[in-house]
């Protein structure tokens, strides 16, 4: 066997959602080759990539097929996180990805989406941090157990940089971390907006592979300001299958396809898509319809990153301040898993066909 041979036999084996072939991708590194033993590592796109098994199986089977059956393959993983960020890095410089999760009204669980997905991303060994964007309607406190905690800040440069705090190992900043829960926070806009900006270019957020972005519900100043401030890769939209959230998830894509904001939508979740009692985990009871937001994805044409249940055991972990991804509740955790493994693939395809996203400029 020849290095020229373990390569042209893996040439004919595809990165599964980018639609070329390793070699051409520039996927394969420290490639060995010693008699009927030859190893070499994939470099995938993302730590949480979910089909490096498949990859990893697709390779052997080449090399024994096409060079040698008798060969001692290892194959070894790494990892860099794709990304399209070439803009000038002032702000959020280490971050390679940042993702807005939206939603057209509240009540339909985009802030536990949105935990859970940053944890399950990290889960996958990504580098993620979680900033809550919902000023009036703080939840990354009581979600992660850290109610009353305060960050830290230090010196930058001559001004105050807040230290986010550390939770199930991603990095946290709401405002709900800086004041008193009992209080309400009575702002205008442009006080919500310059709080916001705060949080992207005063907090050291560090080296990240994924900022995950909870934001407020609707279609108002804070998303404005987020995609003013910082070039965001794709927003993913959560919804419930009932009518009335279908039909204000639709003004959030809406928002998204304008001509002046033009930011790509990397998929759509539907969140307590039935309920499955623990007693009954066999049975689905669709609770507010069926498959509506699969069939709004179809309709505007979007990826459909899958349902998530309504599940006691989210709500509670939620309420203790244990997500459900950090949990013991295997029903809810293998229904995460799932979405993002989807959310993670469309991020990758996202930047493999997409040109890069601009900060936009609004009125």
């Amino acid at each position: 066997m020849t290095s020229a041979d373990i390569l042209k036999a893996l040439s004919n084996v595809q990165e599964p959602d980018l639609g070329k072939d390793l070699v051409t991708l520039n996927m394969i590194k420290d490639l060995q080759v010693d008699g009927d033993k030859v190893s070499f590592t994939i470099v995938l796109t993302t730590p949480a990539c979910p089909m490096k098994d498949l990859m990893k199986n697709a390779c052997e089977n080449a090399i024994k097929l096409l060079v040698n059956k008798a060969a001692i393959i290892e194959v070894n993983f790494t990892s860099n996180t794709t990304s399209l960020r070439k803009d000038e890095k002032k702000v959020l410089g280490q971050v390679k990805n940042i993702i807005a999760v939206v939603s057209g009204k509240g009540g339909v669980g985009k802030s536990t989406v949105s935990a859970n997905l940053a944890l399950a991303l990290a889960e996958g060994g990504a580098k993620v941090g979680l900033m809550d964007a919902d000023i009036y309607g703080p939840s990354v406190p009581i979600m992660f157990g850290v109610r009353g905690q305060r960050p830290m800040m230090k010196d930058g440069d001559g001004n105050g940089i807040i230290i986010p705090l550390e939770k199930y190992g991603i990095k946290l900043m709401s405002i709900g971390l800086l004041v008193d829960e009992k209080d309400a926070v009575v702002w205008r806009g442009p006080m919500a907006s310059s709080a916001i900006r705060q949080f992207i270019t005063d907090v050291d957020w560090g080296e990240l592979d994924y900022l995950v972005i909870d934001m407020p519900p609707g279609t108002g100043d804070i998303h404005l300001t987020v995609m003013q401030t910082v070039p965001v890769t794709g927003v993913v939209i959560v919804t419930t299958p009932q009518t009335v959230a279908l039909a204000d998830a639709k003004k959030a894509i809406a928002m998204f396809g304008q001509a002046n904001v033009k930011v790509p939508i990397i998929g759509l979740i539907e969140n307590m898509s039935y309920f499955t009692p623990a007693e009954l985990p066999n049975n689905k009871y669709y609770l507010f319809g069926k498959q509506g937001g699969q069939n709004l994805a179809t309709e505007y044409d979007l990826a459909f990153l899958g349902e998530i249940p309504l599940v006691q055991s989210i709500r509670e972990g939620g309420d203790a301040g244990v997500p459900a991804m950090v949990g013991e509740e295997e029903i809810s955790k293998a229904a995460l898993r799932g979405v993002v493994s989807n959310a993670v693939r469309q991020i990758a395809i996202r930047n493999a066909n997409l040109p890069r996203t601009e900060t936009i400029s609004v009125a």
